[in-house]
Protein backbone atom coordinates (compact mmCIF):
# COMPACT_ATOMS: atom_id res chain seq x y z
CA UNK A 1 0.00 0.00 0.00
CA UNK A 2 1.11 3.53 -0.74
CA UNK A 3 -0.66 6.20 1.28
CA UNK A 4 -0.45 9.99 1.07
CA UNK A 5 -1.05 12.07 4.20
CA UNK A 6 -2.52 15.58 4.06
CA UNK A 7 -2.90 18.11 6.87
CA UNK A 8 -0.21 16.59 9.09
CA UNK A 9 3.37 17.62 9.77
CA UNK A 10 6.44 16.90 11.85
CA UNK A 11 7.81 20.40 11.10
CA UNK A 12 5.70 22.17 13.68
CA UNK A 13 6.16 23.56 17.15
CA UNK A 14 2.69 22.25 18.06
CA UNK A 15 2.97 18.78 19.56
CA UNK A 16 -0.76 18.24 19.09
CA UNK A 17 -0.25 18.30 15.32
CA UNK A 18 2.84 16.09 15.68
CA UNK A 19 0.82 13.65 17.80
CA UNK A 20 -1.80 13.40 15.06
CA UNK A 21 0.96 12.76 12.51
CA UNK A 22 2.63 10.09 14.64
CA UNK A 23 -0.70 8.49 15.58
CA UNK A 24 -1.83 8.30 11.95
CA UNK A 25 1.39 6.63 10.85
CA UNK A 26 1.19 4.15 13.74
CA UNK A 27 -2.35 3.24 12.72
CA UNK A 28 -1.28 2.74 9.09
CA UNK A 29 1.67 0.53 10.03
CA UNK A 30 -0.48 -1.48 12.41
CA UNK A 31 -2.65 -2.48 9.45
CA UNK A 32 0.06 -2.57 6.76
CA UNK A 33 3.51 -2.96 8.39
CA UNK A 34 5.26 -2.55 5.02
CA UNK A 35 3.19 0.35 3.71
CA UNK A 36 4.85 3.24 1.90
CA UNK A 37 3.77 6.51 3.47
CA UNK A 38 4.46 10.05 2.28
CA UNK A 39 3.36 13.45 3.53
CA UNK A 40 2.09 15.95 0.96
CA UNK A 41 2.45 19.31 2.67
CA UNK A 42 3.63 22.86 2.17
CA UNK A 43 7.33 23.65 2.25
CA UNK A 44 10.13 25.20 0.24
CA UNK A 45 12.04 21.93 -0.01
CA UNK A 46 11.34 18.25 0.40
CA UNK A 47 13.02 16.00 2.94
CA UNK A 48 12.73 12.55 4.50
CA UNK A 49 11.84 11.85 8.11
CA UNK A 50 12.79 8.75 10.07
CA UNK A 51 9.86 7.57 12.15
CA UNK A 52 10.28 4.93 14.84
CA UNK A 53 7.55 2.52 15.91
CA UNK A 54 8.92 0.13 18.49
CA UNK A 55 12.02 -1.42 16.92
CA UNK A 56 10.94 -0.44 13.40
CA UNK A 57 12.35 2.59 11.57
CA UNK A 58 10.33 3.91 8.64
CA UNK A 59 11.30 6.57 6.10
CA UNK A 60 8.54 9.13 5.52
CA UNK A 61 9.23 11.48 2.58
CA UNK A 62 7.84 15.00 2.57
CA UNK A 63 6.59 15.88 -0.91
CA UNK A 64 6.52 19.65 -0.76
CA UNK A 65 3.94 21.95 -2.30
CA UNK A 66 3.89 25.73 -2.17
CA UNK A 67 1.14 28.00 -0.85
CA UNK A 68 2.29 31.11 -2.66
CA UNK A 69 1.37 33.91 -5.03
CA UNK A 70 4.16 32.59 -7.30
CA UNK A 71 1.70 30.69 -9.46
CA UNK A 72 4.35 29.68 -11.98
CA UNK A 73 6.00 27.27 -9.53
CA UNK A 74 5.37 23.69 -10.67
CA UNK A 75 4.48 22.66 -7.10
CA UNK A 76 2.20 25.63 -6.40
CA UNK A 77 -1.02 24.17 -4.96
CA UNK A 78 -3.31 26.23 -7.20
CA UNK A 79 -1.20 25.42 -10.29
CA UNK A 80 -1.35 21.71 -9.47
CA UNK A 81 -5.13 21.83 -9.20
CA UNK A 82 -5.46 23.55 -12.59
CA UNK A 83 -3.00 21.08 -14.09
CA UNK A 84 -5.16 18.18 -12.88
CA UNK A 85 -8.22 19.78 -14.46
CA UNK A 86 -6.30 20.31 -17.71
CA UNK A 87 -5.20 16.65 -17.74
CA UNK A 88 -8.84 15.58 -17.81
CA UNK A 89 -9.09 17.27 -21.22
CA UNK A 90 -5.98 15.59 -22.65
CA UNK A 91 -7.17 12.68 -24.84
CA UNK A 92 -3.83 10.87 -25.11
CA UNK A 93 -2.92 8.56 -22.24
CA UNK A 94 0.80 8.67 -23.06
CA UNK A 95 0.87 12.45 -22.98
CA UNK A 96 -0.99 12.52 -19.68
CA UNK A 97 1.52 10.08 -18.23
CA UNK A 98 4.45 12.19 -19.46
CA UNK A 99 3.04 15.34 -17.86
CA UNK A 100 2.37 13.57 -14.56
CA UNK A 101 5.83 11.97 -14.44
CA UNK A 102 7.37 15.38 -15.04
CA UNK A 103 5.79 16.80 -11.90
CA UNK A 104 7.09 15.32 -8.59
CA UNK A 105 3.90 16.13 -6.66
CA UNK A 106 1.54 14.64 -9.22
CA UNK A 107 3.81 11.65 -9.73
CA UNK A 108 3.67 10.74 -6.03
CA UNK A 109 -0.04 11.45 -5.85
CA UNK A 110 -0.75 9.31 -8.90
CA UNK A 111 1.06 6.34 -7.31
CA UNK A 112 -0.97 6.51 -4.07
CA UNK A 113 -3.58 3.84 -3.36
CA UNK A 114 -5.22 6.12 -0.82
CA UNK A 115 -5.01 9.74 0.33
CA UNK A 116 -6.05 10.65 3.87
CA UNK A 117 -6.50 14.10 5.39
CA UNK A 118 -6.32 15.28 9.00
CA UNK A 119 -6.52 19.11 8.56
CA UNK A 120 -4.46 19.58 11.71
CA UNK A 121 -7.25 18.06 13.77
CA UNK A 122 -9.49 21.13 13.93
CA UNK A 123 -8.80 23.22 10.82
CA UNK A 124 -11.51 21.76 8.58
CA UNK A 125 -13.53 24.77 9.66
CA UNK A 126 -13.50 28.55 9.30
CA UNK A 127 -13.28 29.09 13.07
CA UNK A 128 -9.68 30.26 12.56
CA UNK A 129 -10.47 32.21 9.39
CA UNK A 130 -10.83 31.43 5.68
CA UNK A 131 -7.06 31.50 5.07
CA UNK A 132 -6.57 28.58 7.44
CA UNK A 133 -9.43 26.65 5.82
CA UNK A 134 -8.04 27.27 2.32
CA UNK A 135 -4.59 26.18 3.43
CA UNK A 136 -5.95 22.80 4.43
CA UNK A 137 -8.64 22.42 1.77
CA UNK A 138 -6.49 22.98 -1.34
CA UNK A 139 -4.57 19.67 -0.99
CA UNK A 140 -7.90 17.87 -0.55
CA UNK A 141 -9.23 19.45 -3.75
CA UNK A 142 -6.00 18.38 -5.45
CA UNK A 143 -6.45 14.76 -4.37
CA UNK A 144 -10.05 14.72 -5.56
CA UNK A 145 -9.23 16.34 -8.92
CA UNK A 146 -6.42 13.80 -9.34
CA UNK A 147 -9.03 11.06 -9.01
CA UNK A 148 -7.74 9.63 -5.72
CA UNK A 149 -9.72 7.95 -2.96
CA UNK A 150 -9.88 10.59 -0.23
CA UNK A 151 -10.68 9.81 3.41
CA UNK A 152 -11.08 12.46 6.11
CA UNK A 153 -9.46 11.05 9.24
CA UNK A 154 -10.90 11.46 12.77
CA UNK A 155 -10.98 15.19 13.46
CA UNK A 156 -13.35 17.92 14.58
CA UNK A 157 -15.65 18.84 11.68
CA UNK A 158 -16.74 22.46 11.35
CA UNK A 159 -18.25 24.78 12.18
CA UNK A 160 -18.61 26.42 8.77
CA UNK A 161 -20.07 29.89 9.18
CA UNK A 162 -19.36 31.67 5.90
CA UNK A 163 -20.93 30.83 2.55
CA UNK A 164 -17.53 30.20 0.92
CA UNK A 165 -16.54 27.82 3.70
CA UNK A 166 -19.79 25.90 3.38
CA UNK A 167 -19.41 25.57 -0.39
CA UNK A 168 -15.85 24.25 -0.05
CA UNK A 169 -16.77 21.88 2.75
CA UNK A 170 -19.83 20.56 0.91
CA UNK A 171 -17.74 19.72 -2.17
CA UNK A 172 -15.13 17.81 -0.14
CA UNK A 173 -17.60 16.05 2.17
CA UNK A 174 -19.76 14.87 -0.72
CA UNK A 175 -16.86 13.40 -2.70
CA UNK A 176 -14.72 11.92 0.09
CA UNK A 177 -15.04 8.13 0.38
CA UNK A 178 -15.29 8.28 4.18
CA UNK A 179 -15.60 11.10 6.70
CA UNK A 180 -14.53 10.42 10.28
CA UNK A 181 -15.01 12.66 13.29
CA UNK A 182 -13.39 12.18 16.67
CA UNK A 183 -16.57 13.30 18.42
CA UNK A 184 -20.22 12.47 17.95
CA UNK A 185 -21.34 16.08 18.23
CA UNK A 186 -19.51 17.60 15.24
CA UNK A 187 -20.22 14.45 13.21
CA UNK A 188 -23.96 14.75 13.83
CA UNK A 189 -24.08 18.52 13.32
CA UNK A 190 -22.05 18.42 10.09
CA UNK A 191 -24.08 15.60 8.53
CA UNK A 192 -27.35 17.35 9.46
CA UNK A 193 -26.12 20.82 8.49
CA UNK A 194 -25.34 19.69 4.93
CA UNK A 195 -28.32 17.38 4.59
CA UNK A 196 -26.15 14.26 4.53
CA UNK A 197 -28.05 12.27 7.16
CA UNK A 198 -28.87 9.66 4.51
CA UNK A 199 -25.13 9.00 4.13
CA UNK A 200 -24.84 7.61 7.65
CA UNK A 201 -22.54 4.81 6.49
CA UNK A 202 -20.08 7.35 5.13
CA UNK A 203 -19.99 9.59 8.22
CA UNK A 204 -18.40 7.66 11.06
CA UNK A 205 -17.05 8.16 14.56
CA UNK A 206 -13.54 7.05 15.50
CA UNK A 207 -11.32 7.93 18.45
CA UNK A 208 -8.61 10.59 18.08
CA UNK A 209 -5.42 8.87 16.89
CA UNK A 210 -3.45 10.80 19.51
CA UNK A 211 -4.48 8.13 22.01
CA UNK A 212 -2.17 5.57 20.36
CA UNK A 213 1.02 7.68 20.40
CA UNK A 214 3.82 6.00 22.34
CA UNK A 215 5.47 7.70 25.31
CA UNK A 216 9.26 7.74 24.92
CA UNK A 217 11.70 8.79 27.63
CA UNK A 218 13.85 11.77 26.55
CA UNK A 219 17.62 11.37 26.73
CA UNK A 220 17.56 14.25 29.21
CA UNK A 221 14.79 16.26 30.88
CA UNK A 222 15.56 19.87 31.74
CA UNK A 223 13.38 20.33 34.80
CA UNK A 224 13.67 23.76 36.39
CA UNK A 225 12.51 24.58 39.93
CA UNK A 226 11.59 21.06 41.07
CA UNK A 227 13.87 18.22 42.15
CA UNK A 228 14.37 15.44 39.62
CA UNK A 229 13.64 12.86 42.32
CA UNK A 230 10.08 12.95 43.62
CA UNK A 231 9.68 13.14 47.39
CA UNK A 232 7.78 10.25 48.92
CA UNK A 233 4.10 11.10 49.34
CA UNK A 234 4.27 14.18 47.11
CA UNK A 235 1.58 14.97 44.53
CA UNK A 236 2.70 16.46 41.24
CA UNK A 237 0.14 18.36 39.17
CA UNK A 238 0.98 19.10 35.55
CA UNK A 239 -0.36 22.44 34.32
CA UNK A 240 -0.30 23.13 30.59
CA UNK A 241 -0.58 26.87 29.92
CA UNK A 242 -1.72 27.81 26.41
CA UNK A 243 0.22 30.61 24.77
CA UNK A 244 -2.71 31.04 22.39
CA UNK A 245 -5.15 31.79 25.22
CA UNK A 246 -2.61 33.84 27.13
CA UNK A 247 -2.27 36.24 24.19
CA UNK A 248 -6.03 36.47 23.60
CA UNK A 249 -6.20 34.24 20.52
CA UNK A 250 -4.88 35.10 17.08
CA UNK A 251 -6.70 38.44 17.15
CA UNK A 252 -5.11 39.16 20.58
CA UNK A 253 -8.50 40.48 21.66
CA UNK A 254 -10.25 37.60 23.47
CA UNK A 255 -10.85 35.82 20.15
CA UNK A 256 -12.69 32.91 21.76
CA UNK A 257 -15.00 35.01 23.92
CA UNK A 258 -13.75 33.81 27.30
CA UNK A 259 -15.70 34.94 30.33
CA UNK A 260 -12.80 34.09 32.62
CA UNK A 261 -9.55 36.06 32.53
CA UNK A 262 -7.21 33.28 31.42
CA UNK A 263 -3.97 34.76 32.74
CA UNK A 264 -5.54 35.45 36.12
CA UNK A 265 -6.99 31.92 36.14
CA UNK A 266 -3.54 30.38 35.64
CA UNK A 267 -2.15 32.22 38.64
CA UNK A 268 -5.16 31.40 40.81
CA UNK A 269 -4.85 27.71 39.93
CA UNK A 270 -1.17 27.68 40.88
CA UNK A 271 -1.89 29.42 44.18
CA UNK A 272 -4.78 27.06 44.96
CA UNK A 273 -2.91 23.86 44.11
CA UNK A 274 0.22 24.78 46.06
CA UNK A 275 -1.22 26.64 49.08
CA UNK A 276 -4.49 24.78 49.57
CA UNK A 277 -3.89 21.33 48.08
CA UNK A 278 -0.21 21.19 49.09
CA UNK A 279 0.73 19.87 45.65
CA UNK A 280 3.74 20.72 43.54
CA UNK A 281 2.98 22.22 40.14
CA UNK A 282 4.91 21.47 36.96
CA UNK A 283 4.30 23.86 34.06
CA UNK A 284 4.24 21.77 30.86
CA UNK A 285 4.31 23.35 27.38
CA UNK A 286 2.75 21.54 24.43
CA UNK A 287 3.61 24.18 21.82
CA UNK A 288 7.26 25.18 21.68
CA UNK A 289 9.10 28.19 20.28
CA UNK A 290 9.74 31.66 21.62
CA UNK A 291 7.13 33.81 19.89
CA UNK A 292 3.47 33.78 18.91
CA UNK A 293 1.29 31.18 20.59
CA UNK A 294 4.20 29.41 22.28
CA UNK A 295 3.31 27.63 25.51
CA UNK A 296 7.00 27.39 26.40
CA UNK A 297 7.42 31.17 26.47
CA UNK A 298 4.40 31.79 28.68
CA UNK A 299 5.28 28.88 31.01
CA UNK A 300 8.73 30.37 31.54
CA UNK A 301 7.25 33.84 32.10
CA UNK A 302 4.85 32.57 34.76
CA UNK A 303 7.60 30.55 36.43
CA UNK A 304 9.97 33.51 36.60
CA UNK A 305 7.19 35.66 38.04
CA UNK A 306 6.23 33.19 40.79
CA UNK A 307 9.36 31.14 41.51
CA UNK A 308 10.34 33.16 44.56
CA UNK A 309 6.91 32.74 46.16
CA UNK A 310 6.80 29.00 45.52
CA UNK A 311 10.41 27.95 45.71
CA UNK A 312 10.73 24.18 45.53
CA UNK A 313 7.00 23.74 44.79
CA UNK A 314 6.77 25.24 41.28
CA UNK A 315 8.73 24.15 38.23
CA UNK A 316 8.59 24.08 34.46
CA UNK A 317 9.81 21.87 31.65
CA UNK A 318 12.49 23.73 29.72
CA UNK A 319 13.77 22.63 26.33
CA UNK A 320 12.31 21.09 23.18
CA UNK A 321 10.79 17.62 23.10
CA UNK A 322 9.01 15.43 20.55
CA UNK A 323 5.33 14.52 20.86
CA UNK A 324 6.32 11.19 22.43
CA UNK A 325 8.84 12.71 24.82
CA UNK A 326 6.49 15.38 26.16
CA UNK A 327 3.90 12.64 26.60
CA UNK A 328 6.39 10.74 28.75
CA UNK A 329 6.94 13.84 30.90
CA UNK A 330 3.19 14.35 31.28
CA UNK A 331 3.04 10.72 32.38
CA UNK A 332 5.15 11.57 35.44
CA UNK A 333 2.28 13.64 36.89
CA UNK A 334 -0.44 12.47 39.27
CA UNK A 335 -3.06 14.92 38.00
CA UNK A 336 -3.16 17.15 34.94
CA UNK A 337 -4.81 20.39 33.83
CA UNK A 338 -4.47 21.28 30.17
CA UNK A 339 -5.54 24.03 27.81
CA UNK A 340 -4.21 22.10 24.79
CA UNK A 341 -6.41 19.16 23.95
CA UNK A 342 -3.63 16.77 22.97
CA UNK A 343 -1.80 17.55 26.19
CA UNK A 344 -4.94 16.28 27.95
CA UNK A 345 -5.08 13.24 25.64
CA UNK A 346 -1.43 12.53 26.50
CA UNK A 347 -2.42 12.43 30.18
CA UNK A 348 -5.67 10.48 29.85
CA UNK A 349 -4.14 7.85 27.55
CA UNK A 350 -1.69 7.13 30.40
CA UNK A 351 -4.53 6.85 32.93
CA UNK A 352 -3.78 10.22 34.49
CA UNK A 353 -6.91 12.14 35.60
CA UNK A 354 -7.13 15.41 33.68
CA UNK A 355 -9.22 18.56 33.54
CA UNK A 356 -9.46 20.22 30.13
CA UNK A 357 -9.74 24.02 30.02
CA UNK A 358 -11.81 24.32 26.84
CA UNK A 359 -11.88 27.26 24.44
CA UNK A 360 -13.76 25.50 21.60
CA UNK A 361 -16.33 22.70 21.44
CA UNK A 362 -13.68 20.22 20.27
CA UNK A 363 -12.70 19.62 23.89
CA UNK A 364 -16.11 18.52 25.14
CA UNK A 365 -16.69 16.32 22.08
CA UNK A 366 -13.42 14.41 22.44
CA UNK A 367 -13.74 14.11 26.21
CA UNK A 368 -17.32 12.85 25.87
CA UNK A 369 -16.11 10.19 23.43
CA UNK A 370 -14.15 8.50 26.24
CA UNK A 371 -16.74 9.12 28.94
CA UNK A 372 -14.95 12.12 30.48
CA UNK A 373 -17.31 14.91 29.42
CA UNK A 374 -17.62 15.90 33.07
CA UNK A 375 -13.91 16.77 33.15
CA UNK A 376 -14.21 19.84 30.92
CA UNK A 377 -14.16 23.34 32.40
CA UNK A 378 -15.33 25.96 29.91
CA UNK A 379 -13.94 29.48 30.50
CA UNK A 380 -16.38 30.78 27.89
CA UNK A 381 -19.14 30.12 30.42
CA UNK A 382 -17.36 29.92 33.79
CA UNK A 383 -15.55 32.45 35.97
CA UNK A 384 -12.07 31.93 37.41
CA UNK A 385 -13.58 31.08 40.80
CA UNK A 386 -15.95 28.51 39.29
CA UNK A 387 -13.11 26.83 37.41
CA UNK A 388 -10.94 26.64 40.54
CA UNK A 389 -13.84 25.00 42.40
CA UNK A 390 -14.29 22.62 39.44
CA UNK A 391 -10.60 21.66 39.61
CA UNK A 392 -10.92 21.17 43.37
CA UNK A 393 -13.67 18.56 42.91
CA UNK A 394 -11.78 16.80 40.13
CA UNK A 395 -8.59 16.74 42.21
CA UNK A 396 -10.38 15.05 45.10
CA UNK A 397 -11.84 12.44 42.76
CA UNK A 398 -8.54 11.64 41.01
CA UNK A 399 -8.09 8.18 42.55
CA UNK A 400 -11.47 6.91 41.36
CA UNK A 401 -11.01 8.50 37.93
CA UNK A 402 -7.65 6.76 37.54
CA UNK A 403 -9.32 3.43 38.27
CA UNK A 404 -11.98 4.15 35.65
CA UNK A 405 -9.33 5.06 33.07
CA UNK A 406 -7.34 1.90 33.82
CA UNK A 407 -10.43 -0.10 32.92
CA UNK A 408 -11.58 1.85 29.84
CA UNK A 409 -8.42 3.19 28.18
CA UNK A 410 -7.00 -0.13 26.86
CA UNK A 411 -10.14 -0.60 24.75
CA UNK A 412 -10.05 3.01 23.51
CA UNK A 413 -6.46 2.65 22.35
CA UNK A 414 -7.01 -0.76 20.78
CA UNK A 415 -10.01 0.54 18.83
CA UNK A 416 -8.17 3.71 17.75
CA UNK A 417 -5.29 1.61 16.45
CA UNK A 418 -7.62 -0.32 14.12
CA UNK A 419 -8.66 2.77 12.14
CA UNK A 420 -7.29 1.51 8.83
CA UNK A 421 -8.95 -1.89 9.21
CA UNK A 422 -12.23 -0.02 8.91
CA UNK A 423 -10.96 2.13 6.03
CA UNK A 424 -9.67 -0.91 4.12
CA UNK A 425 -13.03 -2.66 4.28
CA UNK A 426 -15.03 0.42 3.31
CA UNK A 427 -12.78 1.51 0.46
CA UNK A 428 -12.10 -1.98 -0.99
CA UNK A 429 -8.33 -1.66 -0.59
CA UNK A 430 -5.74 -4.39 -0.76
Amino acid sequence: MKIGLLGVSFETQNMGVSALTAGTIQCILHRWPRAEVFILDYGKTGRTYTFEVGDQQVSIPLVNMRFSWMFYLKNNAAFLILLCLFLKLVPFKGLRRKIINGNPCLKELEAADLVVSMSGGDSFSDIYGLDRLAYGALPQFLALFAGKKLVLLPQTLGPFKSRIARLAARYILRRARLVYARDHRSLRETAAGFGFEHLSGKFRFHYDVGFVVDAVAPAQIDLVGLPAERQEGSCRVGLNISGLLAMGGYTRNNMFGLRADYNRLVRELIEFLIDIKKAEVLLVPHVFGRVGESDAAVCEKVYEELKTCYQGRLGFVRGRYSQSEIKYIIGSCDFFIGSRMHACIAALSQNIPAVAIAYTDKFIGVMESIGRGGSVADPREMTEEEIVMFVDRAFEQRASVRQELEQSMPQVKATALRLFDDIEAACSLG
